[in-house]
Parts: C-alpha cells; sequence; structure tokens
C-alpha cells in the first residue's frame, strides 16, 4: 500500500506546466522529496503548491545546493546532506489544507 501512495504521489510531483518546465536541478530536489518520503504523508491535494514552496524556499534559503548541481551535475556528499536538511526544515513549517 505504501508503495501505491509513494507512487501516486511522484506522479503528481511529475506534472510540470505546459509553458514552465522545472531545471535539472530543481527536478532533482523535487524527485529526490518524494522518493526519500518527505511526501509521504501530504495530501494529494497540496502537492503542487508544497513543490512550488520547496523550490521558492531552496532558491532562498540554499541557492548554493541548484548552483551546486546546476555546475557538477550530481548530488553527492555534502550536498545530499545539506538537502536532507533543507527538506526536514521546510517539512516542519509547510502547513497543509487538513492542518
Amino acid at each position: 500500500m505504501q508503495q501505491l501512495r509513494r507512487g501516486e504521489r511522484m506522479t503528481e510531483l511529475l506534472k510540470q506546466g505546459q509553458y514552465s518546465p522545472l531545471s535539472m536541478e530543481e527536478q532533482v530536489v523535487v524527485l529526490y522529496a518524494g522518493m526519500n518520503g518527505f511526501i509521504d504523508e501530504l495530501p494529494l491535494a497540496d502537492l503542487g503548491r508544497y513543490e512550488k514552496e520547496l523550490l521558492s524556499f531552496i532558491k532562498g534559503r540554499k541557492p548554493e545546493l541548484l548552483e551546486g548541481m546546476r555546475t557538477t551535475g550530481a548530488l553527492a556528499g555534502d550536498a545530499e546532506a545539506s538537502l536532507k536538511d533543507a527538506l526536514a526544515e521546510f517539512g516542519k513549517q509547510f502547513a497543509t489544507t487538513k492542518a
């Protein structure tokens, strides 16, 4: 059941606006959040807003993460740990519609 629920959430995260595709590094952040359980408890209806607010949060507080992925083409070592920390921090402040 958990695998199916995560699959639903990943499908929702993969949807992109017709004229507003995400950059590679933005996709990595969003997919990492989905694949590592950061969205498992969120309602499907909130995932679009979660994605937008998460990317805004990362751009504002951790722009070096995106720049590092853009220049190296990878997420490794300290960058991965920093991303995990940023996702945990953002998760604490994100308010779902059911809250």
